[in-house]
């Protein structure tokens, strides 16, 4: 199941982010940065599995740390269209932001029966869960280009998109970091 939220989400970071650079879109760049997270996010907790309590803590805090850093890359792409406000393309917008949301929901649904497993997979279900809101988004972002003809929608919607990063980040290392450190004191 693993592998194949995995593979679903790295095929999906490539089309997203090509289709995000083609569109101009901070959103769905954002949406696709978020995708190759998960895609790592998988193939760490798949290096966890039966390794132990420790090992899946520190899979978890890692993957914390890695939803901070794409956090981080957002902010500065939303700065750069706050400087270059070029407005996206709101049809490529729609288009692959509805592609992605179908493909997210997909991963939703094959991690759904193992959310609360463990806390490894519970960080992985957190990021998948994070996928959909961004592509809900993505997709209001579309919306709003369409309707206004200006890049505002497409930063909001990136900036959003950030602060649940952000949020999520802060709520996995909050939760990994005490079990990494108690699984270290055993």
């Amino acid at each position: 199941m693993l592998v194949a939220v995995l593979v679903i989400n790295l095929a999906m970071f490539f089309i997203e982010f090509g289709a995000g650079m083609v569109a101009h879109s901070s959103a769905l760049q954002a949406d696709a940065v978020d995708m190759l997270g998960d895609a790592i996010v998988y193939g760490l907790s798949l290096w966890a599995v039966n390794r132990g309590a420790r090992w899946e803590a520190g899979a978890a805090l890692a993957k914390g740390l890695l939803i901070l850093a794409f956090f981080v890359f957002i902010v500065v792409e939303v700065i750069s269209k706050l400087v270059h406000g070029v407005p996206p393309s709101s049809g490529l917008m729609l288009v692959f932001g509805a592609i992605a949301l179908l493909a997210n929901l997909a991963c939703l649904a094959l991690l759904w029966r193992f959310r609360a497993l463990n806390i490894n997979m519970k960080s992985t279900f957190e990021c998948s869960r994070n996928d959909v809101a961004a592509n809900v988004g993505v997709l209001m972002a579309a919306g709003g280009v369409a309707l206004t003809g200006h890049a505002w929608p497409d930063i909001l919607v990136g900036a959003v998109i950030a602060l649940l990063f952000l949020t999520s980040a802060a709520r996995v290392i909050g939760e990994a970091w005490p079990a990494w450190r108690a699984a270290a004191a055993r």
